[in-house]
Formats: structure tokens, sequence, C-alpha cells
């Protein structure tokens, strides 16, 4: 009877020990709840001390997870195996999430510091009214290149990049959207093009760039130009400062022909389980103070007209980073282009990836 006692406090123990392992995964895999938020979003988009700060001032433990991709982040909320609280997808993925029934409608009323976001970021086609999501950080795509290097040579154009003595100069962002638009765009054409014909050729122009093509990376983009690894890179605004920040011989310009202009959105996915705290956390960083902050420690431009006043008169004044969206016709927001469209341009992308020497 003794034996048969200890076997089952050994199980009872044995469940116990298995239970707290899971639940500290769980946790870790975005399962929260209770007095914890769950932030899902970009690698090193977000200053750690705001969220040490948040902790603080909310008592809600933050967890934060990281994704490379808006697919990749669209895919693991769509599954429903992880619960996130607060997410932050780019313009296109909005529209595709709120398609797909994966977001929650935002309170309003939670949400005080909306007031300080520049009128036009706001209602934007992807999201009418803002029902689902509020603007984060916003930004362009463009060209990085080092006039040093170049021989003072100044970049205005996407054409200038095929020119035979860039040989071996140029690193490009690993971005289907960005890649194929810059293609594009070079042609004539809209980066959000869907016309075979009009992608193929785009593809076959992309080819005759890979001569050109020292490498096609991550985010490991930014020390390699800083260090001049390369005299030229595609890359988005924000990364673009970050990079002129560490090397003032490098410049930023959005070429003529056009480019991308995007938007991050902080938003609450569908199987949120702390929905007063995501509304916290983005009131939080929708504070002016914070979002400066936040903006001064990232890089990229903040949509909170308010938060302006509290940034560095170098960074709230350069109009490489802040430009006159009036004038900026020649910029476009990535649509949705459906799946089987995006699929189209990943497949593309990935059969000029697979020329990389």
């Amino acid at each position: 009877m003794k034996r048969l006692v200890q076997g089952f406090a050994a199980v009872f123990i044995a469940a116990f020990v298995l239970m707290f392992i899971t639940h500290r995964l769980s946790e870790a895999e975005g399962y929260g709840g209770g007095k914890t938020v769950t932030v899902y979003n970009w690698g090193d988009y977000i200053d750690p001390a705001l969220i040490r700060e948040f902790e603080k001032e909310t008592g809600w433990k933050v967890i934060y997870q990281t994704f490379d991709s808006n697919e990749a982040m669209m895919a693991k909320i769509a599954q429903g195996g992880a619960t996130f609280d607060v997410a932050v997808p780019s313009d296109y993925a909005i529209s595709k999430m709120i398609e797909e029934n994966l977001l929650l409608p935002l309170d309003h009323d939670k949400l005080p510091n909306l007031q300080y976001i520049e009128p036009r970021f706001l209602n934007l086609p992807f999201d009418p009214h803002n029902r689902y999501s509020v603007p984060y950080f916003w930004g362009t795509v463009g060209i990085v290149y080092n006039r040093e290097m170049l021989g003072g040579k100044t970049i205005t154009s996407w054409n200038d990049l095929w020119e035979p003595s860039l040989r071996n100069q140029i690193l490009l962002v690993d971005g289907a959207r960005e890649v194929m638009g810059m293609a594009l765009n070079s042609l004539g054409y809209s980066l959000n093009d869907t016309n075979k014909a009009h992608l193929q050729e785009a593809k076959r122009k992309l080819d005759r760039l890979m001569p050109n093509v020292k490498a096609i990376v991550g985010d490991e983009i930014k020390l390699l130009l800083a260090n001049e690894e390369a005299a030229i890179g595609v890359v988005w605004s924000g990364d673009a400062a970050e990079i002129i920040a560490e090397n003032d011989k490098l410049d930023y310009v959005v070429p003529k022909e056009g480019s991308n202009l995007w938007f991050d959105n902080m938003v609450i996915p569908k199987t949120a389980k702390n929905i007063e705290g995501a509304h916290a956390f983005i009131n939080f960083m929708l504070d002016p103070k914070h979002a400066a902050q936040n903006a001064e420690y990232v890089g990229y431009s903040t949509p909170n007209k308010k938060a302006l006043a509290y940034l560095p008169k170098d960074i709230a004044g350069d109009r490489r980073f802040y430009p006159d969206l009036d004038s900026a016709g020649h910029l476009e927001v990535y649509e949705n282009l459906g799946k089987h469209m995006l699929a189209y341009y990943n497949e593309l992308f990935l059969q000029f990836k697979m020329q990389q020497k």
C-alpha cells in the first residue's frame, strides 16, 4: 500500500511539473493572458526602455515575440496555436487580415492618444476609419549610396543601378515586393501590377541586374553598408537613417520613377486574451513623448504629429525621412494582391535569387 501511495505521489509531482513547464512554454510562445500583454513585432522595432516603462506604469508584464515577414506573422496568427494581444503588420497585410477575420475591432474610447496622429495617416484604404488598426511607423523604400565609393556620383533613379560600373556593388533587401517593385517602377509600371507579361518583363530586367548584386540579405544589410562592404543598398528609410548615423559618407534617395510608401500599424489579433492590456499598450505607444523616444531609437518616421516637437530638429526636419507627402504622387502603398498573385511575385523573386553566385 505504501508503494502504491508513493507511486501516486510520484505521478502527481511529475504531472504538476509538466503542467508548470507547459504553462511557461505557452507564455513564451504567446499564450499570455492574465497580467501579461503579448506583443508580436518586427525585430529591433521598439525601444526596450519603453517596454520596461509600460510594465512599471501598468503592472502588466510584456512578453515580446518577433517575426521577420508579414506572411510569417499572418500564418502564425491564422493557425491559432499562439495567442498575441498586439501585433504590428504592414498596410497590405492589415487589409488581408481584415478580409480573413483575423482582427478585433478597436475601442477608440480606450485610445485617447489617437488624437495625436497626423490626420493624413488615418482613414487609409487598407483600413477605413481605422476600425482595426492605428499607425505605428511609416516610411519609404529607396537607395542608400556611398558617394565617395562611387567617385562622387549621385544616384537619382532605379535605372542607375543597372550601370555596368556598379558590378558587385549592390546589396538588396530580401523582400519580393521590394525587389519586384523596384524593377516594375524602373519600367514605368505600378509596384502593384498584376499583368503577368509586365511581371515577366520585370523579372528579365532583374536578371540583367544580377552581375551588379553582391548579396541579397536581411538585417545585416545595415552593418554591411555602414562598414562600406558595398557602395549601394536598396533599403527601407528607417534602416537608411540608422546606416547614415553610423557613416556620414552615405546618403538616401527615393528614386524619381516612384517607390513604396508604407505604413506599419498596431492591431489586436482575434485570438487575443488580454484585450484591456492590448488597448493600454497601444495607447501608451501613442503618447507623444513615448512615440518620439521610440522614433529616435528605431530610426523610422513617426506618424505622431505632437511627437515631432520632442524629436531633435535634425531628425524631424530631415526631408529624406519626413518628406512632403502632398507632392509625393509617385509613391504607392502596397495593395493586397491576393494569395495567388502574391505567390507569383514570390516565385519570380525566388527564381531571381537562385541566380546568386
